[in-house]
């Protein structure tokens, strides 16, 4: 069973930057798409950005231009770079993973704050 654990979250001034990381214990090549989500109080839980075994990635409108996600295989680690951050990006951030039979994992999320 392949755990994530995510790391890299605060506090920070808008116009500031994070790196969110997120750490499987197990290999995740075999991840066909890992991601990012993020929940703010009172909202739904959405998609900030995703990336595919292949490179391939995608972001939420809100997030296009500040931020980019990359997957490092050797690694078995994520990473969510965010920069410009705004107050609107204050949320508690959730790694994701579906694996090639469908599962889904999550991990146990991580504040991000940003305010000044």
């Amino acid at each position: 069973q392949v755990q994530l654990v995510e790391s890299g979250g605060g506090l920070v001034q808008p116009g500031g930057s994070l790196r969110l990381s997120c750490l499987a214990s197990g290999s995740i090549f075999t991840m066909i798409v890992m991601g990012w989500y993020r929940q703010a109080p009172g909202k739904q839980r959405e998609l900030v950005a995703s990336i595919t075994r292949g490179g391939n990635t995608m972001f939420a409108d809100s997030v296009k231009g500040r931020f980019t996600i990359s997957r490092d295989n050797a690694k078995n680690t994520i990473y969510l770079q965010m920069n410009s951050l705004k107050p609107e990006d204050t949320a508690v951030y959730y790694c994701n993973a579906r694996a090639v039979d469908s599962s889904v994992k999550w991990g146990q999320g991580i504040q991000v704050t940003v305010s000044a």
